[in-house]
């Protein structure tokens, strides 16, 4: 199983710019960039409370656990 991070849908439906969202949380865009590629190992929960905020939703929105086959679970 693997954690799989929707944060570019997220944009998308917002209709939100990353930069934007890099500025409003405090890190950088190479930093944003690397957590929606899922290439970093964790996330702090401040900073996914404060993407949440600028994105208004829940964490669950942002994060999916899905299974080798593509399933989710």
């Amino acid at each position: 199983m693997s954690i799989v991070v929707k944060l570019d849908v997220m944009l998308s439906q917002r209709k939100a710019r990353s930069k934007d969202l890099a500025a409003y949380v405090g890190i950088t865009e190479a930093n944003l960039s690397l957590l929606k590629q899922g290439k970093v190992k964790g996330v702090r929960f401040d900073t996914l409370m404060k993407i949440c905020e600028f994105l208004d939703c829940q964490p669950g929105d942002l994060l999916v656990n899905e299974r080798e086959d593509g399933v989710q679970g």
